[in-house]
């Protein structure tokens, strides 16, 4: 019984994997991802792929005209530096805005903490207010 066993299981990985290569003989990619047989028969991007792929001889040219020492011309650099310039008016501008929005946070604190003091206050005196002498704000000697 465990040949028996053992055969089905071979048998049917045989039947599977010859039912994969069938399948991916017959899809329409395995002919597009297929090395050419001749150099001539290579066919000519289409569509999107025209616009990543560029002939040999136009990607040689390009290689050569910006190698890695090639100086660059006024256009670029003062792209460049335009770049520069417009990421550091943003980063100026951020850090502005960080440090308003901080200094209006701190002076909110401020004066919440402000009118708790007084209001504190205000109980206090209340509290101790014995009746006798009119209420502190009004007891001050003007200087």
């Amino acid at each position: 019984m465990d040949t028996k066993l053992k055969m089905s299981w071979t048998y049917a990985t045989l039947l599977a994997l010859v039912a994969v290569l069938v399948a991916l003989s017959l899809s329409p990619e395995a002919d597009s991802a297929a090395v050419p047989g001749s150099k001539g028969s290579v066919k000519e991007p289409q569509g999107s792929m025209k616009k990543i792929f560029m002939k040999e001889a136009d990607a040689a040219t390009f290689f050569r005209k910006r190698g890695r020492r090639a100086s660059k011309s006024q256009d670029e650099i003062n792209a460049e530096q335009r770049q520069i310039l417009a990421a550091d008016e943003r980063m100026r501008e951020f850090n502005e805005e960080k440090r308003t929005r901080h200094e209006n946070f701190a002076e909110e604190e401020d004066d919440e903490q402000n009118e708790r003091s007084r209001e504190s206050t205000e109980q206090w005196s209340e509290f101790h207010y014995d009746g006798m002498h009119p209420p502190q704000e009004y007891n001050r000697q003007s200087i």
